[in-house]
């Protein structure tokens, strides 16, 4: 194999430098961890002034503010107050919030002309997902959802290789993870909170990984399954958590996919075993082995493979990890940074809705399908 893929893409070593000379007057709404990652990125940014949060806990977001050495804030009791009373002062918000409520946040900022960054999952339903995509279409304001791996080296050489041609056709796609033990807690585990488990929580973004590779083609059909068998079990987990525990801790599906590619997925909070298998690519002159990673966390689990037939003979091409990567923060950063840019200069969304609807419709798709028991085919509306 020549050195085309291996020379094709290189890492940027130089940070653009940031217009100071228009300020960018944030929201954050919700106040929880994720929230976290988000204050400590805009912390760092100069053109950056928070000048609005909302949380529905009393006392929550002064607590935060404080703890964040962050002054001035003005605070309200929820998305609704803050919004009208901040919208014609806000360039953005950041929406933070329980799952369950990431599509009222959303539409309402949208509604009152605010651009959003919103943490991922979109939403929990294939309805809210319609409802938010169609009130950003009327609102003309930027929204983009918060799927920091793509910023990482490591993922965008993924994307390269699956372009360049090397693999060809791409017809057979295994992809998930997991851990053998990872429960969350917290609002993570009921469904009045976070509406779906760990299928939304880090499946999304391994469905991100490898869809955004192959540019997101439409999702046709899906045999889903999903089950809570540890999450429950005060053997594998906290005996209060498990009491209320009535999400997925493990989902699993057969999905097919525009131009006749098959989707192997899988996914876990907690497992009788260290990893559900590495990620496959194949195509019709070649195979990307990834392996198995915590996608979620921005990183591939080593070297991938790339496995071709050169002159008659079966060869295997170790593909080195980008220098060092990118740390968790890292990638909240570069995140953030392009949806700021894109506000600034009035770019396009770095992770468009339209991509993520496609994501939302195959998460939707398997709990449904693992309701009914059988195969369905996915229905996407047209915004």
């Amino acid at each position: 194999m020549s050195d085309t893929v291996l020379n094709q893409f290189t890492p940027p070593t130089e940070e653009e430098e940031i217009d100071v000379s228009r300020k960018l007057k944030i929201g954050i709404i919700g106040t929880g961890w994720i929230a976290e990652a988000h204050i400590e990125s805009y912390k760092q940014m100069p053109d950056v002034e928070i000048v609005a949060a909302a949380d529905l806990i009393p006392g929550k977001a002064e607590k935060f503010f404080k703890r964040y050495g962050v002054e001035g804030v003005r605070l309200y009791p929820d998305h609704k107050s803050m919004l009208d009373a901040e919208a014609e002062n806000l360039d953005a918000v950041s929406v933070c919030t329980y799952n369950v409520t990431h599509a009222e946040c959303t539409i309402y900022a949208l509604q009152k002309g605010v651009n959003v960054l919103l943490e991922k999952p979109m939403c929990v339903t294939m309805e809210e997902a319609a409802a938010i995509c169609k009130a950003e279409k009327e609102s003309g304001k930027l929204l983009s959802i918060g799927f920091q791996p793509r910023m990482d080296d490591n993922m965008k050489m993924i994307k390269k290789i699956v372009e360049s041609g090397e693999l060809g056709k791409i017809y057979y796609i295994q992809t998930g993870g997991g851990r053998r033990r990872g429960i969350p807690n917290s609002t993570f585990i009921e469904k009045k909170t976070a509406g779906i488990g760990a299928l939304g929580d880090i499946g999304c973004y391994s469905l991100d990984m490898v869809l955004n590779a192959i540019g997101y083609p439409k999702p046709l059909t899906v045999t889903g399954y999903t089950s809570n068998f540890l999450g429950t079990n005060p053997l594998y987990n906290n005996p209060a958590d498990a009491a209320r525990f009535d999400v997925d801790d493990f989902a699993a599906a057969f999905v097919r996919l525009e131009g006749d590619i098959i989707l192997d997925f899988r996914i876990a909070w907690a497992m009788h075993i260290d990893t559900p298998g590495d990620t496959i690519i194949m195509g019709t002159k070649g195979a990307l082995r990834i392996p198995s990673t915590e996608c979620w966390n921005g990183t591939v689990g080593g070297p991938m493979t790339l496995y071709r037939d050169v002159a008659g003979e079966q060869t295997q091409t170790t593909i080195p990890l980008c220098p060092e990567g990118d740390s968790f923060g890292g990638l909240f950063y570069k995140k953030i940074r392009s949806f700021l840019d894109a506000v600034k200069n009035g770019g396009e969304a770095p992770v468009p809705t339209s991509q993520i609807l496609y994501n939302q419709a195959i998460i939707s798709g398997i709990q449904k399908s693992a309701e009914l028991g059988r195969e369905i085919e996915i229905e996407i509306p047209e915004i």
